[in-house]
């Protein structure tokens, strides 16, 4: 393992996935837009199981696509880069696998919602409740990375930062 590869700290990983989330409105804005004028949906309801597995896959495409040239438009913000375990670019294969791997953020607590039918109020405590977890969950790895990182072989490491030229 290379010893140059420094993890960034928990915090700003989190502000960097915060980040992403936020960026990721834009991404379902045009996506749902292109879906159901594709679809000609007329009511949100209508289609939502499509919608969403439309969804997983625009998601998976942007971000196994960016993560297989090393970042994100928020990871290039918070100088984090993502490699596999050896430091090097990640394949297309690898960042798929890393892609569905990262939905443990949100599946465990999904499913845990899900039989019980709950309300809205609780629902965002359990899901936020258990994205807190999972990242907590990071001090117990060896390098300090997430576990879904470590089961799919692939690390977050710091990013030198370079000022922009000065003409």
């Amino acid at each position: 393992m290379n010893p140059e590869l420094h993890t960034p700290a928990l915090a700003r990983r989190m502000a960097c996935w915060l980040y992403d989330g936020i960026l990721m409105f834009g991404v379902v804005f045009i996506s749902g837009y292109l879906f159901s004028t594709l679809s000609q949906t007329r009511h949100a309801l209508d289609n939502r199981h499509a919608l969403q597995a439309f969804l997983f896959v625009v998601f998976g495409i942007y971000f196994v696509w960016l993560w297989a040239k090393g970042q994100t438009l928020a990871m290039k913000t918070w100088n984090i880069r993502v490699v596999d375990r050896f430091g090097q670019p990640l394949t297309q294969a690898r960042a798929l696998l890393r892609y569905v791997l990262s939905w443990l953020w949100f599946l465990p607590a999904l499913a845990a919602i899900s039989p019980f039918k709950l309300s809205g109020p609780e629902s965002f405590v359990i899901i936020f409740g258990w994205v807190a977890v999972w990242a907590i969950l990071s001090r117990f790895h060896p390098q300090q990375q997430f576990w879904h990182d470590a089961l799919a072989g692939t690390r977050l490491i710091s990013t030198p930062h370079i000022p922009p030229k000065v003409r």
